[in-house]
């Protein structure tokens, strides 16, 4: 009898993976496809080639925004009512959003609703890694996480493809039409254990207030935060603006940020996979990190330092980088295994998406530098600078791996 019960709860867990898996799937495919089919829309709606970079950084960073605040409502939602509501009510408002999106005639509209969208893909992640992480064994829990990120990365393939067979509006409608589907998949989903037990006390849960206001508590939250600054650089600079960045190193061919999307999104699947086997390997999730942060700084000057670059030298570095910035289940597990239970979803919500929302700074302090030095120097300095910053900070962590789960700050 009891091992039936133990493989019903095996079954249970693995639907649980799957599910996430699946809603981080349609999550990161609404969160690239601005990336992806930016050129096309902007040109679309009337968008001047001139005004292409400018305005794409405003509707990426009205996204970002977006991510930034959905951050702190979902993390909260998550500790208070349960991580299940964030998993439900997001999805369905990014959805929602996604829909509205494929209909946009202008660029101020088209950021508002990116905004909105960005409120919603804020919650997916961070509540079903904490959902995960607290419904396997603590020296497992890796490779669940593990398998959520290496799937739900491959959203950005697909969002790639569809938006190469179809219109931009149509690559919308898919997204948001996937979305919807997702929920019927939810129903019958379970909540985490430990919340539960939780929920049962009467200690304070999803205050956001007690990261501030405990010096120790405090600190650990920002260092969460800086560890996973250059993943977001990467993608969303490096990657996106490949076709202005092609034109100051004098490309050969025209770089394309659709096909550096796809590829850096690929490996990032095969590196969050990766990640997680060598975590578990070393028994150490911050010497994956830092070996991460080596091969970001290592392909990114490679990157940045070849004039005449051509579009398959382009993509080979897309991929390599995308392998650097693979880390980011690992990013994300690491900060939900810092805190306890009552806190665990509103860090695990917010800190993935406060270094999302951390873009918009450090777009504008690229821009001052590109600016100022030119586009080349101010990405190279940006690179060093955040994988510095990552570094430093990894090394004021205690290593989490293994660590019981079990237990809430105080």
């Amino acid at each position: 009898m009891s091992k039936i019960k133990g493989k019903q709860a095996d079954r249970k867990v693995w639907l649980l993976i799957m599910i996430a898996s699946l809603g981080y799937f349609v999550d990161i495919y609404d969160l690239v496809i601005f990336s992806i089919v930016r050129i096309q829309s902007f040109t679309d709606i009337g968008v001047p080639a001139a005004d292409m970079r400018v305005q794409g950084e405003f509707v990426l960073n009205m996204q970002m925004g977006g991510l930034l605040l959905g951050g702190i409502i979902w993390g909260i939602i998550g500790d208070k009512f349960g991580r299940l509501k964030v998993l439900f009510g997001s999805i369905l408002l990014y959805s929602l959003a996604n829909i509205a999106n494929g209909f946009v005639q202008d660029v101020l509209i088209y950021g508002i609703i990116r905004f909105i969208a960005g409120i919603g893909l804020a919650g997916e992640l961070g509540a079903g890694i904490t959902l995960v992480s607290e419904s396997m064994h603590k020296s497992k829990r890796g490779y669940g996480t593990m398998l959520v990120a290496a799937v739900g990365v491959i959203g950005a393939v697909l969002a790639y493809f569809v938006s190469e067979e179809f219109d931009w509006r149509t690559a919308y409608f898919v997204g948001g039409g996937m979305g919807l589907l997702l929920l019927l998949l939810r129903i019958g989903s379970f909540e985490s254990g430990l919340f539960k037990e939780q929920n049962e006390s009467d200690i304070t849960r999803g205050d956001i207030r007690m990261l501030f206001t405990d010096r120790s508590r405090l600190k650990r939250y920002i260092n969460c935060l800086c560890i996973g600054l250059p993943i977001w650089f990467v993608v969303g600079v490096l990657v996106t603006q490949a076709p202005e960045i092609g034109t100051a190193l004098g490309a050969i061919d025209t770089l394309s940020a659709g096909q550096g999307v796809m590829f850096t999104y690929i490996v990032i699947s095969i590196g969050d996979v990766l990640a997680g086997v060598f975590a578990q390997v070393l028994k150490s999730r911050k010497k994956v990190v830092f070996i991460c942060q080596l091969v970001i700084i290592g392909s990114s000057l490679v990157y940045l330092l070849s004039n005449g670059i051509t579009a398959t030298k382009f993509l080979t570095l897309a991929f390599i980088m995308g392998l650097g910035v693979g880390y980011w289940a690992t990013f994300v597990t690491i900060s939900a295994e810092q805190f306890g239970t009552n806190l665990r979803a509103t860090v695990a919500t917010t800190a993935p998406n406060f270094v999302r929302g951390a873009l918009i700074p450090s777009t504008m302090l690229y821009g001052y530098l590109v600016n100022a030095f030119g586009i080349a120097p101010a990405a190279i300095t940006m690179v060093l600078l955040l994988s510095g910053i990552a570094i430093y900070s990894l090394t004021q962590l205690e290593e989490s791996f293994d660590k019981d789960l079990n237990y809430q700050e105080k």
